[in-house]
């Protein structure tokens, strides 16, 4: 007797999911490219309103909410850091097949992913905790030190100024069209 599982997407199907990209600082140059990355990913035009980053001169930043496929997260912020000289972060909630993600990118520290759960925590694996164990035990440092870098510490850290700079800046909305 052959069983068959119900697939919670048909096949071919696309899941969809929504999230945030937050560029916290963006060479002026470089913005036009980012908002081309942004709309090829998301399958859309994008334009965003652009506001000087004080926290580093000729800076600029920017917020989208957006609404597409998921996997944009990643393919968002892999395009992104691409052009190098980016702050940003990119959140993409979870789905009932997919998991949610958050990244962080700088142009010293590269390209930190995280999981996130449904109320935004970074949720991290049995199997990156017990490494992350292996490693303390084996390097003599503290087991803090390597879970500070799994939750992405230095990212958080570097990118900390630069998220208060943007407080009070309004969020725009980008929804996938087709």
């Amino acid at each position: 007797m052959t069983h068959r599982h119900a697939s919670a997407v048909p096949a071919g199907a696309r899941v969809m999911t929504r999230g945030v990209v937050f560029v916290h600082s963006c060479p002026r140059a470089v913005t036009s490219h980012v908002e081309w990355v942004l709309g090829d990913v998301l399958g859309t035009q994008v334009h965003l309103e652009w506001t000087e980053q004080p926290v580093s001169a000729g800076a600029y930043r920017a917020e989208l909410s957006w609404t597409g496929p998921a996997g944009s997260a990643a393919r968002m912020v892999s395009d992104l850091h691409a052009w190098g000289r980016l702050r940003l972060e990119v959140t993409e909630e979870p789905t009932a097949s997919t998991e949610g993600e958050r990244f962080a990118a700088t142009p010293s520290l590269g390209i930190h992913r995280a999981i996130i759960g449904a109320h935004g925590d970074i949720m991290i694996t049995e199997e990156r905790l017990r490494a992350a164990m292996s490693r303390a035990r084996l390097s003599g440092q503290p087991l803090e030190i390597e879970l500070d870098e799994l939750l992405g510490g230095a990212w958080d850290q570097e990118l900390e100024p630069f998220r208060y700079a943007g407080e009070n800046n309004s969020v725009r909305w980008l929804h996938h069209v087709g």
